[in-house]
């Protein structure tokens, strides 16, 4: 397998990414590409040892930066990681590309180069959201599409439900609808419509989750709009960053506090674990005709290297093909007043 690194994506880059490819070559024996600037990232290279026959580099001279309107940048700025990286996928030198740039590229070159599966209306970011105490659940969509139709929340629903089983190996995955209550009939028409699709497919589907359930792992995929999966995220990783800061600070003051503190270490670093992005790699753009990976705009070398390992399963399972053969079933239960 050819992996497609993005070496000039994120706040990190090319640092960052060339030490986690060095760290996931340790790992895996796939051919790791990494392309974009050849000096600085070969410069990068010189401070590890590596296997060459793993990582090689693939030189494209231009940078989609995130002030960019991403649209025009892709269009105009064919030399980039970021173009290259995803025509290399399309033309089957690659089989899935990976990169912390801006997301609004990914989705647009994701759309342009590679092309919505047929059936497809929107293309979704899934990402893995923290269960406290438990197993990570994904949350799809984290942000690409902040409104939506009933039949939209529906093929989350269902590509979620088939990375969840292929790349995460969770037979079965529970699926919930996120809503301001936990009876059908509550919500807005949006809600309603698509909770009335979500019940008439296939998938484990439980119904609908509050938003105080969904940290605590009541299901397995968390399916929403875009603008609210986006606010969930982001107001999660705001509060256990916080609460995490807090209890640091309190086991800190004063020398009683500092002693607990260093009985109860190795708990809160697992805690802190659990919480830590770099663990769980990036977020699947699932929809578009080829494995399409993106991560934290902030990713270090930990993150870029579990990204790399997740998305292996991710091409290697054919999670876009399985999506695209069971667009068939949107079809069939969509109603087509939606």
């Amino acid at each position: 397998m050819r992996i497609i690194l993005d070496g000039m994506g994120g706040d990190n880059a090319p640092a960052a990414v060339v030490e986690g490819a060095v760290l996931a070559s340790k790992e895996t024996n796939h051919e790791i590409h990494i392309i974009g600037q050849q000096e600085q990232i070969e410069e990068e290279l010189k401070k590890y040892k590596y296997d060459a026959d793993k990582i090689s580099v693939i030189d494209a001279r231009e940078v989609i930066t995130n002030d960019e309107a991403p649209v025009r940048a892709v269009r105009s700025k064919k030399d980039s990681s970021i173009v290259r990286g995803l025509n290399m996928v399309r033309s089957g030198e690659g089989d899935v590309f990976v990169s912390a740039g801006s997301t609004g590229a990914l989705l647009a070159g994701g759309l342009f180069i590679l092309g919505r599966i047929q059936g497809i209306d929107r293309p979704a970011l899934a990402c893995i959201y923290p269960i406290v105490g438990g197993i990570p659940s994904l949350l799809v969509d984290a942000g690409a599409n902040s409104e939506c139709k009933p039949n939209n929340l529906l093929e989350f629903g269902i590509m979620g439900n088939i990375y969840m089983e292929k790349v995460l190996n969770r037979p079965e995955p529970k699926v919930g609808l996120v809503n301001i209550g936990a009876e059908a009939a509550k919500g807005s028409t949006l809600t309603k419509a698509a909770y009335d699709l979500l019940e008439h497919s296939d998938m484990n589907f439980i119904g609908n989750v509050e938003a105080r359930d969904v940290p605590m792992g009541v299901c397995d995929v968390i399916v929403t709009d875009g603008f609210t999966g986006n606010v969930v995220l982001k107001l999660t990783e705001g509060l256990a960053w916080n609460i995490l800061q807090n209890i640091k600070k309190k086991f800190t003051d004063g020398a009683k506090a500092k002693l607990g503190a260093a009985l109860l270490l190795d708990k809160m670093n697992e805690l802190k674990k659990e919480f830590d992005y770099s663990e769980y790699g990036g977020a699947p753009i699932l929809g578009v005709k080829g494995p399409v990976v993106k991560m934290h705009g902030s990713s270090n070398a930990n993150a870029v290297k579990n990204t790399i390992l997740k998305a292996i399963p991710y091409a290697s399972e054919n999670v876009v093909g399985i999506i695209q053969n069971s667009v068939l079933e949107i079809e069939e239960i969509t109603l087509s007043e939606y």
